[in-house]
């Protein structure tokens, strides 16, 4: 049986804890200023997305949380560590942000059947805390923009702090034309709009970070073509219980059973298996277990 756990190979996910600091100071500091002029304009619509902010620190905490949880070192009762601390991470933080676009919704909806009047003062206010908002998130986001294509919990992070510089972008937008025109009715549309393009991205993050959850074949991976590069291996004639799951959001595991009548195969072999998962798929832990004849039943195999 051949057993990879090689933990220093050259996919090893980046270190971002600068950036998950920077972002929690950051927003913290946010959510002070926003709901300090919230509270002397009297704005409603800043006190709530001074909530909102908090929210996005919470999910930052989560997701750094997840980060920092996979450096942890595994145990008797825990032989793969604290990976999958990042996909309920990735998970938590969708279910956040689909929350928070939900509350925004609501409120708009809310604002939109109201004789609401924006005065000069409140709209200015809150159009410069917005501007201030549109950096504070763009900033955050910057920082996770590396890692977001490969790591789905430094996505979930990235995609909460995008999302909310979009929605300080149409308050700004919605806030001038309103105070221009007059269009009452323009901001809770915007953001209702704005809700439903996060509401869309979101749900992609939702859907995979539960999937990896209930040990799903990550989207990177094609489970066909690793069946097809095990059963090409010299010697191989069948492959059995090929398993190919998430450890974390940038970890895979594989094990499989391989039939091989000519008998066990040396180092040499176990070896450049193990090299091809990883250089082909990045699977960064793979066990193989070696049989002359089968003596288990096989699991379904991808076709």
């Amino acid at each position: 049986m051949s057993a990879d756990h090689d933990h220093a190979h050259p996919h090893a996910p980046a270190d971002f804890n600068r950036a998950f600091a920077i972002g929690i100071v950051l927003n913290l500091v946010f959510v002070g200023i926003e709901a300090f002029y919230g509270w002397r304009v009297n704005s409603l619509a800043l006190l709530a997305d001074a909530g909102h902010n908090l929210s996005d620190v919470a999910g930052l905490v989560l997701a750094w949380g997840g980060a920092l949880a996979v450096k942890l070192r595994p145990n008797a009762r825990h032989t793969y560590g604290w990976k999958r601390a990042t996909i309920v991470a990735a998970l938590a933080n969708a279910l956040l942000l689909l929350v928070a676009m939900g509350g925004l919704a609501w409120e708009a909806v809310g604002r939109l059947f109201s004789d609401q009047v924006l005065l000069q003062e409140q709209g200015i206010t809150i159009m410069v805390v917005a501007g201030v908002g549109i950096a504070v998130n763009t900033a955050t986001a910057l920082l996770f923009m590396r890692g977001r294509e490969t790591d789905l919990n430094i996505r979930g992070a990235f995609m909460h702090m995008a999302a909310d510089a979009l929605v300080s972008a149409g308050v700004v937008v919605a806030g001038a034309l309103t105070l221009w025109m007059g269009w009452t009715w323009l901001d809770p549309v915007v953001s209702l709009l704005i809700a439903l393009v996060i509401l869309l991205g979101t749900w992609g993050l939702f859907k995979q970070s539960l999937h990896l959850l209930f040990d799903g074949v990550p989207d990177s991976v094609d489970p066909k073509a690793v069946y097809d590069c095990l059963l090409a291996l010299p010697g191989v004639i069948r492959v059995h219980d090929l398993h190919i799951w998430a450890m974390g959001t940038s970890h895979i595991a594989l094990t499989a059973h391989l039939v091989m009548p000519q008998g066990y195969p040396d180092d040499a072999f176990l070896k450049r298996a193990t090299n091809l998962l990883h250089d082909q798929f990045e699977i960064d832990h793979v066990t193989l277990q070696i049989m002359q004849t089968p003596f288990t039943p096989s699991c379904h195999e991808p076709g």
